[in-house]
């Protein structure tokens, strides 16, 4: 290795008892840790101990239970302090530490760390981004990239001293147990929010709620009505492809800017008042990801996948949200696994009957729902912001491979 090389051995932060220690060693993965290929049979493995790629968690360490073991085939055996790596879609960075024996599909490699790495350190050097970036380069396919085995076993693997490593991997790991800790929160919160709905919501048939505010348990039935009777539901424009425009007076908001600020189209035509919506419009997507949204921005021209709701006299608009969030659920909940209804029908979502209680009722179902959101809301930001922190820090811990010979 020239003298150049090594001097990329040195990560940019360093604790400062390790500021003076000089380089980090650096060799092939296949010298410091071993691929395990040890078989177990299906039959000898409890649903608990079954990891797939579908079942590890992205970003912070974790699975979930798998749902089903296969019918035929085998597992690779791992046991515990092994590294479990998904080896499908690798830039998801499902990485996991595990705690317990059991079996991994064949879509998971099983990777033990040996003798110049510790067991805490090696997740995390393979969550980095240079071990990510690596991978992806030599990956094969386009929709579901897998990562070449063998060439992952030349990866440059850089390390310091083992108490380096142990205060790196603590260091990570108390991040990685705050990201869970706020992520079963917020879960929780969902879990919450999901239960008080079906009990502040009357069941399909009835028309009072099983749990109702003290001030309103004597306020009567819900009135039953139409979401066509509840609301107004405008169209959106359709755009022919050479009308959108790279700039220009307005945005066009389509589905999927409803999840990204990226790839706008813009218009300068002059439409009729109801083909914009301003902030805190509130807006129904009715294909691909559908469901009720709020717009937080400029005025804009909505796409006709999308419709505006506008209220009518005696329905409060937050509560409206609410309804139609709970209703698209349960129509999803009446299909296969949620996921048969592709688009729904202007007509059809018009002809939904739901029930609505007294606007001051409406208001205090809005009221607290809103608060639990803002909770979850407040909550997931949380995870971004230590996500982030974490994805920074790792970056400044390791040493860039960039210009590492082995």
């Amino acid at each position: 290795m020239s003298n150049r090389n090594k001097a990329t051995l040195v990560p940019k932060l360093r604790f400062p008892q390790y500021r003076g220690d000089g380089q980090w060693t650096v060799e092939v993965l296949s010298e410091v840790a071993e691929f395990v290929n040890e078989k177990i049979s299906l039959e000898k493995i409890e649903l608990d101990n079954y990891v797939s790629t579908e079942n590890i968690l992205p970003d912070y360490s974790g699975v979930t239970r798998a749902s089903k073991l296969p019918t035929t085939g085998s597992a690779t055996r791992f046991r515990p302090n092994d590294t479990l790596v998904s080896n499908i879609r690798p830039y998801l960075k499902k990485v996991w530490f595990s705690n317990k024996d059991g079996g991994a599909s064949n879509d998971v490699i099983v990777i033990r760390a040996k003798h110049k790495l510790l067991t805490q350190y090696l997740p995390f050097l393979l969550k980095n981004d240079s071990f990510i970036d690596y991978v992806m380069t030599g990956a094969k396919g386009v929709k579901m990239p897998r990562g070449d085995i063998d060439s992952m076993k030349k990866y440059p693997t850089f390390f310091p001293a083992p108490s380096e490593q142990q205060k790196i991997a603590d260091c990570l790991s108390s991040l990685d147990e705050l990201i869970s800790a706020q992520a079963r929160k917020v879960d929780a919160l969902r879990t919450h929010k999901k239960g008080l709905m079906q009990q502040l919501f009357p069941r399909e048939g009835e028309t009072q709620p099983r749990l109702r505010f003290p001030e309103f348990r004597d306020a009567g039935k819900w009135e039953k009505m139409t979401l066509g009777k509840a609301a107004n539901f405008y169209n959106g424009r359709a755009y022919k492809q050479e009308e959108l425009l790279e700039a220009g007076k307005y945005k066009v908001l389509r589905v999927g800017n409803f999840f990204t600020n990226n790839n706008w189209y813009h218009s300068n035509l002059e439409l009729d008042e109801t083909k914009y919506c301003e902030d805190g419009d509130l807006l129904y997507a009715w294909s691909a990801s559908f469901g009720p949204r709020v717009w937080r921005g400029e005025k804009t021209i909505y796409h006709y996948r999308i419709w505006k709701v506008v209220e009518q006299s005696g329905i409060d608009k937050q509560f409206l949200f609410i309804v139609l969030e709970h209703e698209t659920e349960r129509m999803k909940a009446k299909t296969t696994n949620g996921l048969g209804i592709m688009h729904i029908t202007k007509g059809a979502i018009e002809s939904w009957e739901s029930t609505f209680p007294g606007i001051a009722e409406q208001k205090k179902i809005a009221e607290r729902l809103m608060n639990l959101d803002g909770a979850i809301s407040t909550g997931t930001r949380k995870i971004e912001l230590l996500t982030g922190h974490k994805k920074g820090l790792m970056q400044q811990l390791f040493p860039s491979f960039d210009d590492i010979k082995i």
